[in-house]
């Protein structure tokens, strides 16, 4: 049964004019042809077509179903856009097929993107939310810098998922700020899949193709994140996106 996008139906039962015109001139579907509609925020709906007209085409419901899919826990990636922005798109496409709450793209100081076109994100959302038959939508939140994540966005589980492996050193002077950091506090990272409690509500940042700075590091761990690793294997940040909404959705799924 085709499936269709319409936010506001406490407006009417109409597709909009995108909608309507893949209804009635790419399906074909007719007066009584039975479809599906979905609001993005749980609503899900069995209704068949009442007048197909290629711009405003109206429905009727006949059931109903309300927190359709809901889960127990809820999943907020914050992720830096990559330099290619298409790598950035299929992580959204991916992550929103998989199930994921929130998404926040964060500017960090490595970042080599700090332009997105978030109307442009929204519709890979809402395609690849209809291609995986989701009642809810994730959130996309504006583009923000880390230090604007860090102080705004909490939850009960918070990680930072990054690739320092070896000792630290100190580093050298910069900006007028000596910076030094204290052995195994970076890098004594736990496995983000032992660390994920069943049933909450869980935060991850990805970071940049330059990985996150040492700084940012210790900004979020003083914050109350706990750096995790991912795996052996050194992941693409959009990468590394995916196998961590993956990492949630399996564990909780156990």
């Amino acid at each position: 049964m085709s499936l269709f996008y319409v936010p506001a139906l406490s407006s009417g039962n109409v597709l909009s004019e995108e909608e309507s015109q893949h209804a009635v001139k790419v399906l074909r579907l007719e007066v009584g042809d039975e479809i599906t509609v979905v609001d993005g925020t749980g609503g899900f709906y069995n209704a068949k077509i009442i007048n197909p007209h290629p711009k405003h085409c109206t429905f009727e419901i006949t059931s109903t179903i309300l927190e359709h899919g809901k889960r127990d826990y809820r999943l907020h990636i914050a992720i830096a856009p990559t330099k290619n922005i298409e790598r950035l798109e299929w992580f959204i496409e991916k992550a929103t097929e998989i199930g994921i709450d929130e998404i926040t793209p964060v500017i960090c100081r490595f970042s080599e993107r700090k332009i997105i076109k978030a109307e442009r994100l929204q519709k890979i959302i809402v395609s690849a939310s209809k291609q995986s038959v989701k009642a809810y939508f994730p959130q996309l939140n504006p583009l923000c810098t880390f230090e604007e994540l860090i102080k705004h966005h909490s939850a009960s589980q918070k990680f930072i998922a990054h690739c320092y492996t070896s000792p630290p050193t100190p580093l050298p002077e910069e900006r007028g700020v000596t910076t030094v950091i204290v052995d195994n506090f970076i890098y004594d990272k736990k496995q983000l899949q032992k660390e994920i409690l069943k049933s909450s509500d869980v935060l991850i940042l990805i970071g940049p193709e330059g990985d996150f700075s040492k700084e940012e590091v210790q900004k979020a761990m003083s914050a109350g994140f706990i750096p995790v690793s991912l795996g052996n294997s050194r992941l693409r940040t959009e990468t590394a996106g995916v196998v961590a909404c993956h990492t949630v959705c399996l564990r909780n799924e156990e």
